[in-house]
């Protein structure tokens, strides 16, 4: 079985992180790609470090944006300012090297076909109201807390940068209490570490997490001491690193494709909001417990070369509609994921932090039918 006994731990990063500062980078990019362009080309990856930005890749569309104003708009809306944190966004020395898309790639994907090979995973359990293992649920949680509290008055002290990790005992498959977790969040020079702890503890744990579960739970916060310097000035980010954190927290498998910067002919991302979709619809509907949806594809081939769905003993027959989707390979070519999910709108920016899964703002969080899943 795919689900565990025992201790299982996952982590999250707040948008500030130096990883998730790229990743909105990246999908800032595809957002206005597909604003002037919605079928543009998009593979564009990110590297920062200091007051450097490297953005790289391939853009095919009918224009391409000014990049260098999307990466200190994203730096803005992170909350850098004037260099309060240590990044300046008016400072900023962006390098782009954007070139268009492989003329060999490109004559297949021009018919449909999948913009490269690869296998992608789709999960979903009911542990959690989002369909999403409780680790990782509750690690998202977190950070989302921590970003509402610093756009507030109470918690405008906070720095960008930030992690949360949740340790989680099961039984029999099931979450029986927390036992660890761990935050860290960036603060002021000379901050008071008892007050730190205080507004932690009671500001973003206690308000997220339930308490039942709770009550005995090891609360680490800051660990590795004083966190004044974070984001890029402190460590280099890239593109792609956080694909755990991205879905769902180790618990499930993964392709090891990342998603942010690619536009839906990617399969690496579409595929795998569409392999979401599928489990969480078969989650939600009670067919099972736990649903694995496995697919895999052949470059500039349309078709997935192979969908299966594996429910891990949790559930009985699916019913006739659902064995009539799985069965479908139409359904899954990246034309009509694209379709059914509205891939071709600037939505992806919002995706680039707190996770891409368990998100009701998203098509592929949606009920199927809501999508028109059952339309060829």
């Amino acid at each position: 079985m795919l689900f565990c006994d025992g201790l299982f731990t996952s982590e999250s990063v707040s948008d500030g992180h130096p990883d998730k500062f790229c990743d909105q980078i990246s999908d800032a990019v595809l957002d206005a790609c597909l604003e002037i362009d919605p079928g543009a080309r998009v593979a564009v990856e990110t590297a920062a470090k200091g007051h450097r930005v490297w953005v790289f890749g391939e853009i095919t569309a009918l224009a391409v944006p000014e990049v260098s104003e999307l990466v200190r708009d994203v730096a803005r809306g992170i909350g850098h300012g004037e260099g309060r944190w240590g990044l300046d966004p008016n400072h900023l020395v962006v390098n782009v090297d954007l070139e268009l898309q492989s003329k060999q790639i490109a004559v297949k994907v021009d018919t449909g076909g999948a913009g490269d090979q690869g296998l992608m995973f789709g999960y979903a359990c009911d542990e959690t109201p989002e369909f999403l293992p409780a680790p990782i649920a509750w690690a998202n949680a977190l950070m989302r807390r921590h970003k509402t509290l610093r756009l507030g008055d109470a918690g405008g002290w906070l720095g960008p940068d930030a992690k949360s990790q949740v340790t989680v005992e099961y039984a029999e498959g099931r979450p029986l209490r927390i036992q660890t977790v761990v935050l860290s969040v960036q603060h002021p020079a000379g901050y008071d570490e008892a007050r730190l702890r205080e507004f932690c503890v009671e500001q973003i744990i206690r308000p997220v997490l339930p308490q039942a579960l709770t009550d005995n739970a090891v609360l680490l916060i800051n660990p590795g001491g004083s966190f004044v310097d974070g984001g890029p000035i402190a460590d280099a980010g890239l593109t792609g690193r956080k694909i755990i954190v991205d879905t769902y927290g180790g618990y499930a498998r993964h392709g090891g494709g990342a998603f942010s910067g690619k536009d839906p002919t990617k399969v690496d991302r579409s595929a795998a909001y569409a392999a979401r979709h599928l489990a969480r619809e078969i989650v939600c509907r009670g067919a099972a417990r736990h649903c694995e949806v496995r697919l895999a594809y052949a470059i500039g081939v349309a078709d997935p070369v192979a969908i299966s769905v594996e429910t891990f003993g949790t559930g009985g027959v699916l019913p006739s509609d659902l064995v009539e989707i799985v069965s479908n390979t139409s359904l899954f070519t990246p034309a009509a994921i694209s379709s059914r999910l509205c891939l071709r709108q600037p939505i992806y920016r919002k995706t680039a932090a707190f996770g891409h899964f368990g998100r009701l703002e998203f098509p592929w969080e949606q009920d199927w039918s809501a999508q028109g899943g059952h339309q060829s």
